[in-house]
């Protein structure tokens, strides 16, 4: 991806998703005891069912990317083939590129438009952080609410 975009003379960008793993639900049933400082003496027997996924459970990462990759495929990109984590999106001409490592995202464009439309688009959904390459026009080190 990295030597794609190089060569395409795209800007690359990154977003790092805050709490990506606690933005997602999980279809198991998964329940847990509270850990021994939570634990009240009343209530010493008791389990409480997850509704979210948590840092450390083991369908975390994969409940985390279903929802990502749900929300670029309604987005109009297009899955990789060989790359599950890649996402391609042509429109109007551009192209857009986007690589997914866990909670970590990394993009390129052939517009500004589209890179920036893009990452407005993901900051709406998902809470993150924006970085911009530094020889980028584009402001650096956004914060995305």
């Amino acid at each position: 991806m990295l030597a794609f975009v190089a060569s395409k003379g795209f800007k690359l960008q990154q977003m790092d998703v805050k709490s990506a793993f606690l933005n997602v639900f999980i279809e198991e049933e998964v329940y847990v005891r509270p850990p021994p400082s939570f634990e009240s003496a009343k209530f010493l027997d008791r389990v409480y069912k997850l509704r979210k996924a948590l840092y450390g459970l083991k369908q975390a990462s994969s409940a985390w990317y279903a929802r990502l990759k749900s929300f670029l495929l309604k987005s109009g990109f297009v899955i990789g083939s060989v790359d599950k984590t890649l996402f391609l999106l042509s429109r109007g001409g551009g192209t857009l590129i986007v690589q997914i490592y866990v909670d970590d995202i990394i993009f390129g464009g052939s517009s500004h438009a589209l890179v920036s439309s893009f990452a407005e688009q993901m900051s709406r959904e998902i809470e993150m952080s924006l970085w911009v390459s530094s020889n980028s026009s584009w402001a650096a080190n956004q914060a995305r609410p």
